[in-house]
């Protein structure tokens, strides 16, 4: 056990997955008479041979709402060979056999619920294997034991090692995800155990897809054959755990189920890395009289035993992260929108259903989503739901990787990529560690002030020959009818906005459009010019770096001279947009015809080098992983090192709702809350010592999610951002003005100070003082 915890630890950290799941069981009738078994049942035992398509969808529904990501069909074998009544229902109905029906099945749940189907049908033909891979992302069906004179399965056709191997083989070919696994203490030797599982390392080695192995101990139980039988052995039962750790591939995830352990916290000790699906809805209808532990008791456990929970989907990442080999395309939309950034299981609490939405509500120069069908209350970017409390905690777990990494840091270290995506991997209560951590940092970096400046965006076009696939905002002619009409301001109308922010206290314009087709790069010099007649003393801060290249492109001007015309006719500094991710692997996805990781870098290179300030940006939730991140974050920081011009870090989580890219099931429903948490607190860390300045988008992510992360390394909650519009369009419900009132009651309640700041971060003072309107 010992060397298998230490296997174990080695390649999964302090990590332990379990898959929030219901139990749907379509039928309990089965042509198999195993002597163990109480799921199965007779015809006079039932009330119908199967349930109707409506308790299945009931069931999900249950389950959608509860937060699972699974729907765990089971159900006897083939009863329609075995039972007259079953057939007869499946004619009635419809379907020519069991699978037909649990196919079906399964594709209701996912278009109606979005619950992933795992299909556990027995034994199958390769044909039946192929047509539940387009309906089920993962399937399963134990070997239980290869000793084909088990007293056990005698009366079980299908349970007969040929067949169940066959069926295992041929799961390989045709690149299912499989689950898989030995039944300990119906007969068995130890012998026969590890010839089982050296078949089932063997069929993994062939064909990759072994994803995870069940030791599961035998329970006598009432009303069976081997009801008289004795209980697994605790001993032997742990004993083949870890061997089976040790004889399997190091890829294979290793289950046992909590709910057969009176102690399951030994299983942890044994070298399991998985507790497989906990229901917080339906019992485990093959072991009723054992309820399954509660998701807290559950947590608890595994924290005492030094390792922390995460959710998973039905196929684990090393599959759903190669979807072209391991996942029907019918299904890999359904599989990424449940999926965080590492291909595990969104762990935000509350109902997670399908999205679907109709023509958005213009509203002047943007538009406003409208979502229909059964509404989802988990949070996401953007969404008005409160987001799950991380910040602050005072729970601590065991030291682990993530400890190593921080302890590194604060001795001095800079971390690196690999250090980077450790720190992205943190659960539990190692996010509140990172984030106390950073928050640390943060309170010798830059004191105990909150800030914030005054400012009024100018989106002066929507139209833009630019295809960016995230993009809710511009308008192109072949955008989705979500965002609005086509505008164009004229200098006039921007130089009257510009006047009117200042009179309202503004002390900052943010000036960013769309790549219209009929600008010339003096048409953005023009713009400036208008803004500083209108209010001299306004600093304007404007033009991602698409547009100032694009600029100098169009009047074939070096794009150092450029930059000097622009500050010659008042621009003071360049927003960090149009970063998104700076890894042209993830940029070829999102904007594939937009600047790259190399052009960005350059014009803000360029831009420090004649004086303007910047910031940096990063647009997260998307299509991208943790190690893209990092690299976002590795490259921003050797370009600070080098030209120290960039002022802030502003993370963006990605908006969903009405993004082109998520509505064409290309993308995930953005990020979750812990890796909002986390990508603001890894950025402290990253930048200590080079950007002072850390700041949160409060139109993303509402007042509530702004007062965690002000205690997670932030220490600025940007613009008041009168006339935000990109947000808006992409689906944001936060508005469009910040309440300085209700900001300085929150920063006050969290012990901190609000100031109002220049935009490159000189104090105004007495920022709610001068007679200004509290919200503009």
């Amino acid at each position: 056990m010992e060397r298998a915890a230490a296997v174990r630890d080695a390649l999964f950290g302090t990590r332990v997955t379990y898959s929030p799941k219901v139990f749907i069981p379509l039928t309990s009738l089965c042509r198999d008479g195993c002597g163990y078994c109480t799921f199965s049942r007779s015809p006079a035992r039932v009330e119908a041979p199967y349930l109707t398509p409506d308790q299945v969808l009931a069931i999900a529904i249950q389950g959608a709402q509860a937060g699972c990501h699974e729907a765990l069909f089971t159900l006897g074998e083939q009863p329609e060979d075995r039972y007259a009544v079953a057939g007869e229902w499946l004619s009635d109905h419809g379907y020519g056999a069991t699978v037909d029906y649990l196919a079906a099945m399964c594709e209701l749940v996912t278009t109606e619920t979005g619950l992933l189907a795992h299909s556990n049908a027995g034994a199958l033909t390769s044909d039946e294997l192929s047509q539940l891979r387009a309906v089920s992302p993962s399937q399963g069906m134990m070997i239980e034991s290869l000793n084909p004179a088990l007293i056990a399965h005698r009366g079980a056709p299908d349970k007969t090692p040929k067949r169940r191997l066959a069926t295992l083989e041929a799961a390989g070919k045709l690149a299912i995800p499989f689950t898989t696994g030995v039944l300990v203490g119906i007969g068995e030797s130890p012998r026969d155990r590890v010839t089982a599982l050296r078949a089932i390392a063997d069929l993994h080695i062939r064909y990759g897809h072994v994803q995870e192995v069940i030791v599961q101990n035998f329970v006598p139980k009432p009303d069976t054959v081997m009801r008289n039988e004795p209980a697994c052995p605790e001993d032997e039962f742990l004993r083949t755990i870890a061997m089976a750790r040790l004889i399997l591939p190091p890829d294979v995830h290793l289950q046992a189920p909590p709910n057969l352990s009176e102690d399951f916290g030994s299983l942890l000790d044994a070298g399991i890395d998985d507790w497989g699906g906990v229901s917080p809805v339906t019992a485990d209808h093959v072991n009723p009289e054992r309820p399954w532990p509660s998701l807290g008791r559950l947590r608890e456990v595994t924290e005492h035993h030094g390792k922390f929970l995460a959710p998973r989907l039905t196929v684990y990442p090393e599959y759903s992260r190669r979807p072209e080999r391991w996942i029907d395309p019918g299904l890999r939309f359904a599989v990424m929108d449940r999926s965080d950034a590492e291909s595990l299981g969104r762990d935000d609490p509350g109902a997670m259903f399908p999205e679907s939405h109709a023509d958005a509500k213009n509203v002047g120069t943007g538009a406003e989503v409208v979502q229909i069908g059964r509404r989802s209350t988990v949070w996401s970017s953007g969404a008005e739901f409160t987001p799950v409390d991380l910040v602050p905690s005072r729970t601590r777990g065991s030291p682990g990787r993530v400890t190593d990494v921080l302890d590194g840091v604060a001795s001095g270290q800079e971390p690196g990529v690999d250090e980077i995506v450790t720190l992205f991997g943190a659960r539990g209560s190692e996010v509140a560690e990172i984030a106390e951590f950073a928050d640390h940092l943060r309170s010798q970096a830059v004191g105990n002030d909150v800030t914030f400046v005054r400012n009024r965006n100018i989106n002066y076009t929507n139209v833009c020959t630019f295809k960016c696939t995230f993009c809710g905002f511009s308008k192109g002619p072949l955008s989705l009818n979500l965002r609005g009409k086509p505008y164009l301001l004229t200098l006039q109308e921007i130089a009257t906005r510009v006047r009117e922010a200042w009179d309202l206290g503004c002390t900052e314009v943010c000036l960013q459009g769309g790549i219209h087709p009929s600008f010339d790069g003096d048409y953005y010099i023009d713009v400036c010019r208008a803004a500083k007649e209108a209010a001299p003393d306004i600093h304007v801060h404007g033009f991602t770096a698409l547009e100032v290249t694009e600029g100098a492109k169009r009047l074939r001007e070096p794009l150092e001279k450029y930059l000097q015309r622009l500050v010659d006719a008042g621009l003071k500094s360049l927003p960090g947009t149009a970063a998104e991710i700076l890894d042209d692997e993830i940029r070829a996805i999102l904007c594939p015809d937009k600047i790259d990781t190399e052009e960005w870098l350059e014009c803000h290179r360029v831009a420090h080098s004649i004086g303007l300030t910047s910031n940096v940006t990063m647009m997260f939730g998307s299509v991208e992983e943790p190690v893209h991140w990092a690299r976002h974050f590795i490259r921003t920081r050797e370009l600070q090192r080098e030209t120290g011009g960039f002022t802030e870090f502003v993370g963006l989580p990605f908006v969903h709702m009405a993004a082109p890219i998520y509505l064409k099931r290309g993308a995930r429903r953005g990020p979750t809350w812990r890796e909002v948490v986390l990508v603001h607190a890894i950025a402290r860390i990253v930048y200590d010592g080079l950007i002072d300045n850390v700041q949160a988008s409060w139109v993303k992510l509402g007042l509530d999610g702004v007062r965690q992360l002000l205690q997670a390394g932030v220490n600025d909650v940007g613009g008041t951002l009168m006339d935000e519009n990109i947000s808006r369009a992409a689906g944001a419900a936060h508005g469009q003005q910040l309440d300085e009132t209700n900001l300085e009651a929150l920063v006050h309640g969290i012990g901190r100070r609000l100031r109002r700041r220049t935009t490159n971060y000189s104090n105004i003072e007495d920022p709610c003082r001068q007679g200004s309107p509290a919200v503009i």
